[in-house]
């Protein structure tokens, strides 16, 4: 008779432990699904909504502010916008894909009266060497994200767009499958 009564407690203790894990597990396993719909809306969906571009930073030129792999989301403006102190994304060479980003130290005009911009990164001693044009200016930055630059960088052109179909098709899989388990661990309880 002591020996049941001693295990009674024992089994208690160890549903007890096991709904403590089970309830940790389903924490953070929420956790982690925010967490990856935060990053393919900050990525992917809020960019395109808003009809800006994401830039990934590949060098040092920004630091601190905007340390390499930083995901620099650009939106674009009316160079005639521009104010000391914004930081730009702009062709290095008009027409090419290349860009830098920058901050915007002094604005001037041309000796035709062109809007010229003189860019220097954060980091650099000295300004650009060349004035940046109106034409070359991709936009201004609208936000940044530390690290996920590196995930732009490895996933590109079509890819965001899959990514982005697997993403919602996984987080209501996820979804359906947390209704469905908890609809039947509750039926379980009721039928003991």
């Amino acid at each position: 008779m002591s020996v049941v009564q001693q295990s009674q407690p024992t089994a208690r203790r160890v549903r007890r432990q096991k709904s403590q894990w089970h309830w940790a597990g389903q924490i953070l396993s929420w956790l982690l699904l925010l967490l990856v719909l935060a990053a393919v809306l900050a990525t992917i969906v809020v960019p395109r909504i808003g009809g800006a571009q994401s830039y990934t930073v590949l060098t040092g030129s920004m630091e601190p502010g905007l340390p390499p792999g930083t995901l620099a989301v650009v939106k674009p403006i009316d160079p005639a916008e521009l104010a000391i102190g914004d930081i730009v994304t702009y062709q290095i060479k008009s027409g090419e894909p290349a860009v830098v980003t920058h901050r915007v130290i002094a604005v001037t005009a041309s000796t035709d009266g062109q809007l010229r911009f003189i860019t220097q990164g954060d980091a650099n001693n000295a300004p650009d060497e060349q004035s940046v044009r109106p034409v070359q200016i991709r936009g201004k930055l609208w936000y940044s994200l530390p690290l996920v630059g590196y995930l732009n960088t490895a996933i590109s052109g079509e890819a965001h767009i899959w990514l982005l179909w697997i993403a919602v098709a996984g987080l209501l899989g996820y979804a359906a499958f947390m209704l469905v388990s908890a609809y039947l661990e509750r039926r379980r309880g009721v039928r003991k």
